[in-house]
């Protein structure tokens, strides 16, 4: 397995993107419902919030548009629609089949 494929597969818990990004995990849950045509975390059969890589860089990029630039909601959408064009069901997290995750910090 590659470190590409690797990375594709690697999934974190709500409470590690939490600790990376110093968003509350309370926070996250809201975003996700404000964001959603954006930000859409896979779900294990426990109903659990499993995050990739990608959705950790969306979110950082949520915390950058909101704390740095003071965008409105709104304009948050906006901005993350233009960065992250929305993707057809199944080709986020596991289960996407082959290219690079965006933002990815590996090659």
């Amino acid at each position: 397995m590659s470190l590409l494929q690797f990375s594709n597969q690697l999934m974190l818990t709500i409470e590690q993107i939490s600790h990376l990004t110093g968003v509350p995990k309370s926070t996250l849950r809201y975003w996700e419902k404000s964001f959603g045509d954006c930000l859409k975390p896979s779900r294990t059969h426990s109903n659990r919030r499993e995050y990739s890589l990608e959705d950790l860089e969306r979110i950082k990029t949520i915390k950058l548009l909101l704390e740095k630039e003071h965008l409105t909601s709104y304009g948050v959408r906006l901005r993350l629609l233009e960065l992250f064009p929305p993707q057809k069901e199944g080709e986020r997290g596991r289960q996407a089949k082959s290219g690079e995750v965006a933002g990815s910090p590996f090659p």
